[in-house]
């Protein structure tokens, strides 16, 4: 079932993410290119969330938007009741570090730290906050796969094994929100599955929002809702009525 997307979103605490009449425009020489126009979206609580779009349509852009890595040139975003439309990075540092897990593309772990370092380090952040986290980085790693593979550097993990350990890192700290840029872009067919399945299991266990961009609408449909996004708008909003479980997913 579609939804309209022309009505305005509206604040409540029902709501993870509240985002009204954004607009994201890089200035490339003299040309303007408008990445992100007119975006109002509603994302609640314990949501599982897929943005869906072919490349260069703005999915990554809403993703950085949504996580703080990035700031709107127009219009407010509100994240768990904060409006953080205009944080200053220090600000911005602290929302990243308190409420948002990261599984980024390109996996962006510590080299000189072991995978499990580079987990427990995600949990000493929390443990610095007064939080008591409820795995420990041995257990994270498990979840993903990686039970063999705890003492081994980045260099010496495939693509695909650094992808999970980004994704135990990123659910080590608890966050309220996970967002994931195409989290199984690197990853073959089985450990794909996996990385899915383990979100999953978060999500529904623990009520943690998660947002996954992708390209793929097999994977999509795992979702409770697809955000379609074509040329930086969000084109339509998609229910999906029966989520697929991760495990019978084919692409």
């Amino acid at each position: 079932m579609k939804a309209p997307v022309t009505q305005q979103a509206t604040t409540t605490t029902d709501n993870i993410a509240v985002l009204r009449d954004v607009y994201k425009t890089y200035q490339m020489g003299e040309v303007e290119i408008h990445a992100l126009r007119e975006v109002d979206l509603e994302i609640r609580r314990g949501e599982f969330i897929a943005i869906l779009g072919p490349s260069g349509s703005g999915k990554t852009t809403l993703l950085n938007l949504l996580g703080g890595i990035d700031t709107p040139s127009r219009g407010s975003i509100v994240i768990d009741g904060q409006d953080i439309s205009g944080f200053n990075r220090k600000q911005l540092t602290i929302l990243r570090r308190e409420k948002i897990g990261f599984i980024f593309q390109f996996f962006n772990l510590i080299p000189t730290l072991t995978a499990k370092e580079n987990v427990e380090y995600a949990l000493e952040l929390e443990a610095r906050q007064g939080v008591k986290p409820k795995r420990d980085a041995a257990t994270l790693l498990d979840m993903v796969g990686l039970k063999e593979r705890l003492d081994h550097f980045p260099f010496q993990l495939s693509g695909g094994e650094q992808q999970r350990v980004a994704v135990a890192r990123a659910i080590a700290k608890e966050p309220a929100l996970i967002l994931g840029d195409e989290p199984t872009g690197n990853l073959d067919f089985r450990m794909g599955k996996l990385v899915l399945k383990t979100l999953k299991e978060v999500n529904v266990a623990e009520g943690t929002t998660c947002i996954i961009v992708t390209h793929n609408m097999p994977i999509a449909q795992i979702a409770d809702r697809i955000i379609h996004i074509r040329d930086g708008e969000v084109a339509e909003i998609e229910t999906v009525e029966n989520p697929v479980p991760p495990e019978d997913v084919s692409w």
